[in-house]
């Protein structure tokens, strides 16, 4: 019986979410709504002004466009599910679909991590070397280069899904998250994910700890020729055109690492209260930041703001 029990397929998962704190759950799907809606809003409207406005039509403000749509993707693949959840007493989902989700939700976030990498790289050639920016970042260059970032992403994600998916779930079906978070699935598999867990650290060095090391070694070049210049405003102008890219990366990684680098306490009392926010964070995470891009960056852009009140303009004069 345990036998057929070990090789008998799963059907599908339950999510557990804020099940445990129901008094909480009708607030966070107001106030996840919202900030999803933000999301949308937002970043559609820098998706539409980049395209629309040819004087963005500029390596920065494509790959300002990539994350855009970016993180509507990201945002897209869990949020919804999120939502469903919160009005669902017991929200179920089929083991495809939470492959499906898991996936997509794993190439975005690693594509937004090469693709910071990308932008930080466009931001020393246009600092550090102006005069060659028009050769170095040219059409035939940085189109590959986001395309490689979601390539990247992509095929990392499928390893990770594809191995995932093979084992063995002969046990408990019921996933202590949102969404199907891949370490929370693994952590339900009845078999050894000795691969697993080895694969998932080789990918953190290489979606974590080489775009880190990469943006902090352009932003050292950046910041030492910024200081080179002699006049305060030229100073001040430099640091414009990377400020917001700064702030997103500050953000984006800040979050990371406080996330999966914060120790976990001993006491037991606390338990109950790390797991709510071990749940909540990434979740917030996952919308917050997202939300956040579009904002930060049409607030420290003059190009933006200017791009879109042309665009403002030219929808209230046409009607």
């Amino acid at each position: 019986m345990e036998k057929a029990n070990q090789t008998s397929p799963l059907v599908g998962f339950i999510l557990l979410g804020l099940s445990a704190h129901p008094r909480l759950e009708k607030t966070f799907f107001v106030l996840i709504l919202l900030m999803y809606l933000v999301v949308l809003l937002g970043n559609g409207v820098l998706i539409l002004v980049t395209i629309l406005d040819s004087h963005l039509h500029t390596p920065m403000y494509f790959f300002l466009g990539n994350l855009s749509f970016l993180d509507i993707c990201y945002t897209t693949s869990s949020i919804p599910l999120v939502l469903d959840g919160f009005l669902t007493p017991q929200e179920t989902i089929s083991f495809s679909a939470c492959a499906v989700q898991m996936c997509l939700s794993f190439a975005m976030a690693g594509t937004e991590c090469v693709l910071l990498g990308m932008m930080a790289f466009d931001r020393y050639v246009a600092i550090c070397n102006p005069l060659r920016y028009p050769v170095v970042m040219s059409k035939a260059a940085y189109v590959p280069m986001a395309a490689g970032s979601w390539a990247i992403g992509g095929v990392a994600s499928l390893v990770h899904t594809s191995l995932a998916i093979q084992l063995p779930f002969c046990g408990d079906n019921v996933i202590n998250h949102f969404t199907c978070e891949i370490l929370a699935v693994l952590k339900l598999a009845c078999a050894d994910i000795s691969i697993n867990v080895i694969s998932m650290a080789v990918t953190n060095v290489v979606f974590l700890g080489v775009p880190v090391l990469f943006i902090s070694v352009s932003y050292i070049f950046i910041l030492t020729t910024i200081l080179r210049i002699p006049s305060a405003e030229g100073r001040k102008k430099a640091f414009s055109t990377c400020s917001a890219h700064l702030t997103v990366v500050i953000i984006f990684y800040g979050t990371l690492f406080f996330m999966y680098g914060k120790p976990k306490s001993k006491d037991p009392l606390r338990v109950d209260k790390e797991d709510l926010a071990d749940k909540l964070i990434p979740l917030f995470y996952g919308v917050v930041t997202p939300m956040l891009n579009p904002i930060i960056y049409s607030l420290r852009n003059k190009d933006v703001q200017a791009a879109v009140r042309n665009l403002v303009a030219q929808k209230y004069f046409s009607q």
